[in-house]
């Protein structure tokens, strides 16, 4: 692998530069306004890195000191380190780079690995090796670009969903990702939940399972789990912390039969069925009745104390 460290130095006025592979790199407001308190408190530490071809400085590395520097009056440049390679090492550089000192948005990989596969026509195995990864790595980056929809990667690209959520929704149709999306706004899934829920409804054979994935996702993943995981509540009693472990599997299991009676129970049996389960649901009618009314009673009587 070439030594990146190793090059010409020199001074460039700073409407000399450029940013070609600018692309390749998302905005940073928040880090060019400190980049720019650094420069005037500490002057360039640093070489910025440009691909130098036909008398051309093409900036690689140091788009923030750029753009910092063009904020600073009286700032007419910047001390350059001039490296000839191809158009494809440039890319790689990129990347290699800046795998100290700043950590490389996702996204910025894809771009990197995308253009490398897609446009100039190298393997997954062959970036693989020049980015220092594995072929799964490639693989996984270039799916972010060519699976995701829009709008969960303009959510990625903002920091509203994490890499590792937005690599479990490209399993998933573009459409159901977005469904899915909505699922994660608005219960504020976690990564580990999201996969779960992926896998649910890869699982899901029928529309209403899915429907109710994605209307109670946390719900549908603690029937998964073969019931609810609830963790002590330092607020209750022993005995509070019984009645709601019991109270939140109960709930649990209501919501599924209510989904199950709501979207497919009446097609699913035969009259065969129908006729020996028929006293059960007589019953589950009656006792939960009777359980809500004293439920009802419960939380009016802790009202009045």
């Amino acid at each position: 692998m070439r030594d990146w460290s190793r090059g010409e130095i020199q001074f460039f006025a700073l409407d000399r530069f450029d940013e070609r592979y600018g692309c390749y790199r998302l905005p940073a407001r928040e880090a060019e306004a400190e980049m720019v308190s650094s420069l005037r408190q500490f002057g360039q530490l640093s070489p910025v890195v440009c691909r130098w071809q036909e008398e051309v400085p093409s900036l690689i590395d140091g788009f923030r000191r750029l753009h910092a520097a063009r904020q600073i009056a009286g700032l007419g440049g910047l001390t350059t380190r001039l490296i000839e390679i191809d158009d494809r090492e440039a890319k790689v550089a990129m990347y290699r780079l800046n795998l100290v000192g700043r950590r490389v948005h996702v996204l910025e990989e894809a771009w990197l690995v995308y253009a490398l596969v897609r446009e100039d026509g190298l393997s997954q195995l062959e970036v693989a090796q020049l980015m220092g990864r594995h072929k799964s790595w490639v693989c996984r980056r270039l799916a972010l670009l060519e699976k995701l929809a829009a709008p969960v990667r303009q959510d990625l690209q903002l920091g509203l969903l994490s890499p590792t959520a937005a690599r479990s929704l490209t399993q998933l149709p573009a459409g159901n990702q977005e469904e899915v999306l909505e699922a994660v706004r608005r219960e504020s899934l976690t990564a580990a939940e999201v996969r779960e829920v992926v896998d649910l409804l890869l699982a899901s054979s029928t529309r209403e399972q899915k429907a109710f994935v994605l209307e109670k996702p946390r719900q549908a993943l603690s029937q998964a789990r073969g019931g609810p995981t609830r963790s002590w509540d330092p607020r209750l009693s022993t005995a509070g912390n019984r009645v709601a472990r019991k109270l939140g599997g109960l709930l649990d299991y209501l919501a599924g039969m209510e989904n199950w009676l709501r979207h497919r129970g009446r097609g699913e049996l035969s009259l065969c069925d129908v006729g020996i389960l028929s006293p059960g649901f007589e019953r589950l009618a009656r006792d939960s009745r009777v359980v809500g009314e004293l439920a009802g009673d419960l939380v009016q009587e802790m009202k009045l104390t």
